[in-house]
């Protein structure tokens, strides 16, 4: 290999250095023209930004529908939670859980979920249950109750 067959990497650009004299080409003015605000030092202006034109986000409507105000939550409990706090043979109720203060509040009401083993023969009313639950509550011996 000689020294007139070296090739440039193609990644090696030539770095435009500006503001060195009118000689350059790009002198004076350093490629950023007359007036204006990028022509100023410290210009940086947000990808958003219209021009001073009322933006899309303000422009476009802002309307639907949102079912969030209706959304009903439920307190929820697992049978691994009634088995500590629960002898055999008691019902279980939303009050009796409230004033346990094994739930802090009913909200829209309690829900039952099948989260751990129940060993305890016990009758649970309460508004909801997971399909979980009810088999695991009455293959203990137990009922589930809607209320």
């Amino acid at each position: 290999m000689k020294l007139n067959e070296l090739v440039k990497a193609p990644e090696a650009k030539r770095t435009k250095r500006v503001g060195r004299g009118p000689g350059s080409g790009m002198g004076k003015t350093s490629t950023r023209g007359e007036h204006g605000q990028k022509s100023r030092s410290g210009a940086s202006i947000k990808p958003w930004f219209q021009g001073g034109q009322t933006p899309l986000y303000r422009r476009v409507p802002k309307r639907g529908f949102n079912n969030a105000r209706f959304r009903e939550e439920y307190a929820t409990i697992n049978l691994s939670d009634l088995n500590k706090f629960f002898n055999d043979g008691d019902v279980v109720t939303p009050e009796l859980l409230k004033e346990k203060g094994i739930i802090k509040k009913q909200l829209s009401g309690v829900k039952v979920l099948g989260n751990g083993q129940l060993e305890k023969k016990l009758t649970v009313k309460v508004n909801r249950f997971s399909s979980s639950a009810v088999t695991k509550i009455e293959s203990a011996g137990g009922k589930a109750e809607v209320i």
